[in-house]
């Protein structure tokens, strides 16, 4: 509380207008419609991940207790920003208020910042299922899982604290209109009425140990299994542990690509328009598609959602 007085005393600022997508009214109802539309599959793909992994025992393992996480995640992280913009789309009044919009970067940041670290926690779980596959179960307990997942959320909130107090902590004295369809770090900066070089510089190098650590880890790790695979004789076997890690590869590609776009590159090269296309990408493409492709190539997921609808 005491750090939220601090912000709003230093700024004259008391709301944000978001401007969103477009001022066309006939286009803003069909891009409610597709974000609807978009956010309700989001919800139902990563829903449905959570309740198969919950109901179906043999999903009871790290792997898929670490997809529940990821799925959760998913479901947090459109919530956080959709719902706001679909109500926008309809509205004339875009506003959102100082304390809201600081709530609004906290949370997404958190949640962002806990992915990437939860990518590189699926990563070492491939890396030691097919390294050390003797060793698995005493490796990835259950206490281990738990540790491991609980070690990704601790460390979003509190790195997000970190990369939020740095940006509110300016003074914001108008212009007060965001080029944006929610607060995000970038977007803020650019109306910060004070030097932001220091923000800037703290940002990126937020950006690079956040993004490029976990990022690390996961090609260390992958590094490890490809050699791994290499050594097995059998074709077949080399295909099996191949198809563990390929979906694991794919979301990891699609969410690091965007995000690294938005958050390791100098300032000067913000684009509005450009770069509200590259955040709806990883915030809610890449949580629509994770579902997606996390069933359409995962057997055992697949066997969970026909023993759900009572086809087996």
């Amino acid at each position: 509380m005491a750090e939220d007085f601090v912000w709003e005393n230093q700024s004259s600022v008391s709301e944000f207008v978001l401007l969103g997508f477009s001022s066309q009214p006939q286009m803003q109802l069909i891009l409610f419609v597709v974000f609807l539309l978009l956010y309700l599959l989001t919800l139902v793909g990563n829903g449905l991940i959570i309740t198969l992994i919950m109901t179906d025992s043999r999903l009871h393992t790290p792997m898929y207790f670490l997809l529940a996480n990821l799925s959760f995640l998913d479901i947090s992280y459109t919530t956080t920003t959709v719902p706001q913009m679909l109500i926008h789309l309809l509205s004339k009044r875009k506003t959102i208020s100082y304390a809201r919009c600081a709530a609004q970067m906290y949370i997404f940041l958190s949640l962002g910042i806990t992915e990437c670290v939860l990518y590189a926690v699926m990563a070492y779980d491939r890396y030691v299922a097919i390294c050390h596959p003797l060793r698995y179960t005493i490796i990835m307990s259950r206490a281990s899982c738990i540790k491991l997942a609980s070690g990704s959320w601790t460390c979003g909130f509190l790195f997000a604290m970190m990369h939020t107090g740095f940006t509110m902590r300016l003074p914001y004295c108008g212009p007060n209109k965001i080029n944006h369809f929610f607060c995000e770090v970038p977007a803020i900066l650019k109306l910060a009425c004070a030097d932001t070089q220091v923000n800037e510089v703290v940002d990126f190098v937020l950006g690079v140990i956040l993004l490029m650590t976990p990022l690390s880890l996961i090609v260390v790790s992958y590094g490890f299994i490809f050699v791994a695979v290499l050594k097995i004789r059998s074709t077949e076997g080399k295909f099996k542990a191949f198809s563990t890690c390929s979906s694991h590869i794919t979301v990891v590609t699609l969410f690091y690509s965007a995000a690294m776009f938005m958050y390791m590159r100098p300032a000067s090269s913000y684009k509005p328009e450009r770069d509200k296309k590259f955040s709806l990408f990883y915030n809610v493409v890449s949580a629509l598609l994770n579902p997606c492709i996390y069933s359409l190539r995962n057997k055992d997921v697949k066997a969970a959602l026909v023993k759900l609808i009572g086809k087996e």
